[in-house]
């Protein structure tokens, strides 16, 4: 029976990646990468088998996302959670010595 090209569409290949295109895509490098995981911080390789190991590239996707989200977002909500707790604007509550909760 063929194959439904749909599926493929809305379902696409898993891929996994390998530690050299893991590091140009995270920007990472290898002990770094390793010293992540082993604080439960990065996505998690799968055995391919021998000694090898990839990534499934989603997962790396997603993790790259979540670090630009919170680049590019955190930094509003914190300020936005500094004024409405403490009624004054981010420099002033720099300023008091208040430390940001993260």
């Amino acid at each position: 029976m063929a194959e439904n090209p749909r599926n493929e569409r809305t379902n696409p290949p898993t891929r996994f990646l390998r530690l050299p295109e893991v590091m140009a895509r995270t920007g990472l490098s290898r002990s770094t990468i390793y010293v992540r995981l082993a604080a439960g911080r990065f996505p998690r390789p799968v055995a391919l088998g021998g000694r090898a190991v990839g990534w499934i590239e989603a997962e790396i996707e997603e993790w790259v996302a979540e670090r630009i989200a919170e680049s590019r977002f955190d930094g509003v909500e914190t300020r936005e959670r500094g004024e409405a707790a403490h009624g004054i604007p981010e420099a002033g509550w720099r300023a008091a010595g208040v430390r940001q909760v993260r």
